[in-house]
């Protein structure tokens, strides 16, 4: 089928989608929108013979509805009905929820229901089960329904709250009246509830030294106490914060009418002094060893990675390498493995070209230092998604494996042209080429499953529904790794491949090259580089089409092109 998505912005859930019904053999194309006019574009340029839109937070005229079967995805059970669905489920602490594949009525929400999924909750952040239980889900859901659809002979279930199996209920918008934290009186548990349910968007509007934020990247702390509202201590950017029993790191904060910042540096920006020592023991990064296999965990909110997150990343991956184990792997974080550079604290920066180019000389640094590890065998295990610099950061490693859910975007062009490094120029050809490599890389939107991933040698293997299953397995994979007998025998071709390598085209040169065509992104006259950054750190980006053609890359439309003749 001929299906048009219709999004407010192309994200995880909208990608993954993508991905799922492109391997059904649906041609989609995605149209980023925000107005009636906007969609009404859309719909008249594509001529869908099908709308699916996962991720729209506006209302989809009648002039499409009447005209076009609309899908549209919702996060939350049969009979949920709001905006604010998944916030209502962490703060009611409900122990199930779901997702529901609903046909666009006058009704929001209240339209024929086509399919929909339950799952158990966790205890995590709204970002987090979206990126992981919704999304899961969701795609599931959409795929049966597009299926129906296509068959022609399924008809949509009408909603009935007096079936039993309907569950959820209209709710209204969560205001920050109702997410206010009460530090006298909050206790811990009670605290992360509401910052968890206020994750990604909007955050818990709150106030520091006088002044207002809203907080994001809660976390438990185990051993501070204080006065309850007090900043007891910062570190690497987070600050702790007394609660009525016990503490919690904050990472992150927006000032009303900023952007997210590590929370010391916009307490920072906004001129407000921290009385508060360092310490603590909250952490991005931490390590643990088992059964001759060292695990390196950095989980970087949003996967983004700053200059100082780089610096301490390298260190802790440099003391890895000399302990006395055999196979290291590179954890990630649950929700992303690495988006690359940080362009947020970029665009706080006082010279944000000059931070860009510390930014990626430092993320080349801990790149370089893995692939000219010799004295252990690397694996990366992606639980998360990759992006950007991220992608060819995951490549250093010898080895790669994803969880089978995962979406990689190793497209850096979207950026106002940037060029990226990351020895991305060396990494990815030696795994895909150089015609699947500029055809990745020039492709924006084209997000990649992991079976395309594993397919094209991009992946080794992908594997486990979820989180701790993955985890499980990768485990499983490094111990039998660490214990294998010719395991020496690994490492020594792995030098003399390198060296080979480095004969042919030194690493310095590929680094070299990539930087100097970075440069210019950075410090030359074209502007467009900056003008992305500002435009995507303040979600100030103009709606966009993508069409099949447009995500079409020279590569791919010249073999095209010469099978059709």
């Amino acid at each position: 089928m001929r299906i048009l998505f219709l999004v407010s912005a192309h994200n995880s859930l909208s990608q993954r989608t993508q991905i799922a019904l492109t391997e059904e053999g649906h041609e989609i194309s995605v149209a980023v929108v925000s107005t009636a006019l906007e969609m009404e574009a859309a719909v008249a340029r594509h001529r869908p013979e099908l709308i699916v839109c996962p991720m729209l937070k506006a209302i989809i005229p009648s002039s499409i509805t009447s005209r076009h079967r609309c899908l549209i995805v919702h996060p939350g059970p049969k009979g949920d009905r709001g905006p604010s669905s998944l916030d209502w489920a962490i703060e009611l602490d409900a122990d199930r929820w779901g997702v529901t594949v609903l046909e666009a009525s006058d009704e929001v929400d209240g339209g024929d229901v086509w399919a929909s999924r339950t799952f158990r909750m966790r205890e995590a952040g709204k970002s987090s089960l979206y990126r992981h239980e919704v999304r899961r889900e969701a795609v599931d859901a959409v795929v049966q329904a597009v299926r129906d659809v296509a068959a022609g002979d399924v008809a949509p279930e009408p909603l009935s709250y007096s079936r039993a199996d309907v569950f959820g209920r209209p709710r209204p918008l969560l205001t920050q009246a109702e997410r206010a934290i009460d530090w006298a009186r909050d206790d811990t548990d009670t605290v992360l509830r509401k910052l968890r349910a206020a994750e990604g968007h909007p955050g818990v509007l709150d106030s520091i030294g006088g002044e207002p934020f809203h907080l994001f990247g809660g976390h438990r702390e185990t051993t501070l106490r204080g006065r309850p509202g007090r900043v007891l201590a910062h570190r690497h950017g987070a600050i702790c914060r007394a609660t009525a029993d016990g503490a919690v790191w904050i990472s992150h904060l927006k000032a009303p009418g900023a952007f997210k910042l590590p929370a010391t540096r916009a307490l920072e920006l906004a001129g407000v002094e921290l009385d508060a020592r360092e310490g603590g023991n909250w952490s991005e990064i931490r390590y643990e060893e088992r059964d001759g296999v060292g695990y390196l965990h950095f989980d970087f909110y949003n996967g983004a990675m700053s200059t100082d997150q780089c610096l301490r990343l390298r260190e802790a991956y440099r003391l890895a390498t000399r302990r006395p184990t055999a196979v290291i792997v590179l954890m990630g974080g649950r929700d992303f493995f690495s988006n690359g550079i940080h362009l947020n604290v970029i665009e706080a920066a006082e010279d944000p070209a000059t931070e860009s180019w510390w930014n990626l000389h430092a993320i080349d640094d801990v790149v370089r230092d893995i692939v000219e590890t010799d004295s252990h065998l690397v694996v990366s295990a992606l639980a998360g998604d990759a992006a950007a610099g991220g992608v060819p950061f995951a490549l250093a490693a010898d080895h790669v494996v994803a969880r089978e859910d995962v979406v990689l975007n190793p497209y850096y062009r979207h950026m106002g042209g940037l060029y990226g490094s990351e020895y991305w120029t060396y990494l990815m050809p030696r795994r895909i080429g150089h015609e699947l490599t500029e055809e990745l890389t020039s492709a924006p939107f084209e997000p990649i499953g992991t079976r395309r991933a594993v397919e094209i040698g991009l992946l080794d293997d992908a594997f486990g529904e979820d989180v701790p299953r993955f985890r499980g397995r990768v485990r499983a994979l490094a111990t039998e790794l660490a214990a294998m007998p010719y395991l020496p025998t690994l490492l020594e071709a792995k030098r003399r491949r390198r060296q080979r390598d480095e004969q042919v085209k030194p690493l310095s040169a590929y680094r070299t090259e990539e930087l100097a065509s970075s440069h210019e992104c950075f410090f030359g006259p074209d502007r467009s580089y900056h003008e992305a950054r500002h435009s995507f750190v303040h979600k100030l980006g103009a709606p966009c089409l993508v069409t099949p053609a447009q995500r079409q890359s020279p590569a791919r439309a010249a073999r095209r092109s010469s099978v059709a003749s």
